[in-house]
């Protein structure tokens, strides 16, 4: 465990730069992970689609619906999302369409 920290560290030292806010978003995997599972059961059972727009169009449906169970804006229904989004834009400016 120890050797894996130590090779590790030097990807990890950068993370710490960020704010709290955004580094207690980051590591909150579990709503991410739910919503990809989400999509994949979606698509999963439709199996193939004629086009692009149309295959689109279903993950856009099923995104919408998440998003109504979920709570939040996002869908995420993460605390403290707004802010974590808010210091994404200041940090990464133009890479996030508001």
């Amino acid at each position: 465990m120890i050797d894996v920290w130590r090779r590790a560290w030097n990807e990890f030292v950068p993370f710490l730069d960020y704010p709290t806010e955004l580094r207690r978003i980051v590591y909150t995997t579990n709503a991410i992970e739910s919503i990809n599972f989400q999509l994949r059961k979606i698509t999963k059972t439709r199996g193939h689609f004629p086009s692009d727009e149309s295959a689109m169009k279903l993950l856009y449906l099923g995104l919408r619906n998440i998003s109504s169970k979920r709570g939040g804006e996002s869908g995420t229904g993460t605390h403290g999302w707004k802010i974590a989004l808010n210091t994404l834009v200041v940090i990464f400016p133009g890479r996030l369409a508001l």
